[in-house]
C-alpha cells in the first residue's frame, strides 16, 4: 500500500526552500499525510540525501510517531522525545533531529520516507536509520515519498 505524503513547503521534485537548508533557518518543512492501513499502530520517518559524495547522507530520523497524528508541523525541535511521544534518532551529523540540506556542490535529492508499521518499535531514542530499518523489518504496512532537490 501507498502512503501519500506531502508538504506545504515544496511539491514532489521542485526545490526546498532555503530556509529548510544549512543557509536558512534549518527547520524541518511541515509534512502531512493521508492512506494509513486500518492495522497502523506507528508511523516511521526517515529523510535521506543519496547523492552525498561518501555515501547517503542521513537527515532525519523519526520513529513511534502516534497512529492518531496526519503529519508533522514546520520546525519541529530537536531532542530526544517530541511531546507527543515520538522518538528522535541521530542524523549522520551525529545530532537528534532534522538536519537541513547542505549539498558541498551541485544539486542533490532528498528523500523524506515515510512507513506505516504494525508495531509500535521497542527502539530508544538516538537509533539510526539502521536501526530503524532493522526494527522495522516485517512490520510495514505502507510506505509514501516526498522528495525534494537542494543547491547552494
Amino acid at each position: 500500500m501507498t502512503l501519500f505524503l506531502t508538504s506545504n513547503a515544496f511539491a514532489s521534485g521542485q526545490n526546498i526552500p532555503l530556509k529548510y537548508s544549512c543557509l536558512g533557518r534549518e527547520i524541518s518543512p511541515d509534512l502531512s499525510w493521508t492512506g494509513a492501513p486500518v492495522a497502523t499502530k506507528s508511523f516511521a520517518l526517515i529523510v535521506n540525501d543519496p547523492d552525498a559524495p561518501m555515501g547517503a547522507w542521513v537527515h532525519w530520523v523519526m520513529y513511534n510517531i502516534p497512529v492518531t497524528t496526519d503529519g508533522l508541523p514546520e520546525a519541529i525541535p530537536a531532542g530526544a522525545q517530541l511531546s507527543d511521544g515520538s522518538l528522535q534518532g541521530k542524523n549522520s551529523s551525529g545530532n537528534l533531529g532534522y538536519n537541513g540540506p547542505c549539498p558541498p556542490s551541485g544539486t542533490h535529492r532528498y528523500f523524506f520516507k515515510l512507513y506505516a508499521l504494525d508495531t509500535i518499535l521497542n527502539l530508544s531514542s538516538g537509533a539510526s536509520k539502521d536501526q530503524l530499518l532493522k526494527a522495522m523489518d516485517g512490520h510495514i504496512l505502507a510506505q509514501g515519498e516526498l522528495m525534494g532537490t537542494f543547491s547552494k
